[in-house]
């Protein structure tokens, strides 16, 4: 049912992103009196779900659920149909436009995403408003990759400062070790003051050693949820335990218990927990062959002791916060795709199952237009790249014909065409790749 919840949010989420994307082209179509002959929510390869022809255009919805399409004539695109192109060139067709309408029509749909991210976002802040965890309200400090560690960095680390700057909240925390070109970071570390300096940048350091989640906060191991069949249950363990112990050896944090686990795969575990007020058990837990327990920690924004922070937006307060949160969150994911060239960059692709992991396991509608607000600006900035049969491709050839004075030969943009179609089908089938690996080594949970 999860999964199903999950599956709905998703498709919801992106057939409103594609319709108003390829709206954005139509309409940029008709401002400029070229004619659309089909405009279709997903594809259609063989037959359609639903068609109706309303003027010189036919509407429908296509059966495969992979994005939608409109049908511009006189124009190469992925349904390569070339036979209109042998014809002489008629007014109404996108050849015969001047290369500057050409170029908005486009760009239209990429221009909506980017406004819809804005909008949307907007629209969370002053219906939901915020909730943020401030810098200096996290009780337990940093929890830190281990790879970080001979950089100076230990768990428990409170953050004072960065680059000489304060940071206001934990996700600022975050957002700045991560993306900014950091050299200086100055800690508190059990009641004294810690300065590290970097030669090289934290975040190209990241980069180079493919380390995606390098800090995290640091929580007590509170059980929220048993997996049914899992080591745990068979074990004893509840929710509500927080363990202490594990063969005797107290743990005092989350990430002491998963690093203890991962290293006793297959093994028989001494766990030790406090259940209620005062009760005090010894349980005795397998672990699987991964290592794993079978049990979810508690989130952390649900403790006592992480005292949130709640933010209200007034409308001229939400629309300006709004832009500057499309604003940052397209510029963290545009620098995040530096992590594709890194060794590991491959391994990160992911498909529609990993974007549907994402959505709440109920429907939270909060969640459901954050979520659609980040695919919206992760719709506009894919387009935009210069590949062949994406929107950017067909930009950077339009801006060759501005600069050159004439167009590519059609023979060479049929040909381009395939190449991106080939290059994008090869990315579709290595992100489903990765998804399946992950399903199948349980990294969805």
């Amino acid at each position: 049912m999860v999964a199903l919840i999950k599956a709905a949010q998703l498709l919801l989420s992106l057939s409103i992103l594609v319709v108003l994307h390829e709206f954005g082209h139509y309409w940029a179509a008709r401002a400029f009196k070229t004619r659309v002959e089909k405009f279709y929510l997903f594809m259609n390869p063989g037959f359609s779900l639903f068609k109706k022809q309303i003027g010189e255009t036919e509407w429908g919805i296509g059966w495969l659920p992979l994005g939608g399409y409109v049908k511009i004539s006189g124009m190469i695109d992925e349904s390569m149909d070339t036979e209109q192109l042998q014809q002489p060139p008629q007014p109404w067709e996108f050849r015969s436009k001047p290369a500057w309408q050409r170029l908005i029509i486009m760009l239209g749909g990429i221009i909506v995403n980017l406004i819809l991210g804005f909008a949307i976002y907007s629209m969370v802040l002053l219906v939901w408003g915020e909730t943020v965890l401030p810098a200096e309200r996290i009780p337990y400090g940093l929890e830190v990759d281990e790879r970080l560690k001979p950089l100076g960095f230990e768990d428990g680390d409170q953050v004072v400062s960065i680059n000489g700057e304060t940071p206001a909240s934990f996700t600022e925390i975050r957002r700045s070790l991560f993306f900014d070109p950091v050299s200086e970071v100055e800690l508190t570390r059990n009641g004294e003051r810690v300065q590290l300096v970097f030669e090289e940048d934290l975040g190209q350091f990241l980069v180079d050693s493919s380390i995606r989640r390098p800090f995290g906060l640091r929580v007590p191991a509170l059980v929220e949820t048993i997996s049914p069949g899992s080591g745990a249950e068979a074990g004893g363990l509840m929710p509500g335990d927080r363990i202490v112990t594990l063969d005797g050896a107290a743990v005092g944090f989350h990430g002491d218990v998963l690093e203890y686990l991962r290293a006793h795969p297959a093994t028989d575990i001494e766990v030790g927990v406090i259940r209620g007020a005062y009760a005090r058990l010894q349980l005795t837990c397998r672990t699987d062959s991964s290592g794993a327990l079978g049990f979810l920690q508690k989130d952390p924004m649900t403790m006592p002791e992480f005292q949130l922070e709640e933010r209200t937006y007034g409308p001229g307060e939400a629309l300006v916060s709004g832009f500057a949160l499309a604003w940052t969150t397209l510029e963290e994911y545009v620098l995040s795709m530096r992590f594709l060239f890194s060794r590991s960059g491959a391994s990160q692709v992911g498909s529609l199952v990993t974007f549907g992991s994402i959505f709440d396991a109920g429907w939270n509608w909060e969640i459901f237009w954050r979520n659609t607000a980040f695919f919206s600006l992760i719709l506009a900035f894919m387009n935009l790249l210069p590949i062949p049969a994406l929107d950017g491709g067909h930009v950077v050839f339009l801006l060759y014909e501005m600069v050159v004075g004439r167009p590519a030969p059609d023979k060479f943009l049929e040909w381009a065409q395939t190449v991106g179609i080939v290059l994008l089908l090869g990315l579709m089938a290595l992100a489903l790749g990765n998804d399946i690996w992950r399903v199948i080594t349980g990294q969805f949970g």
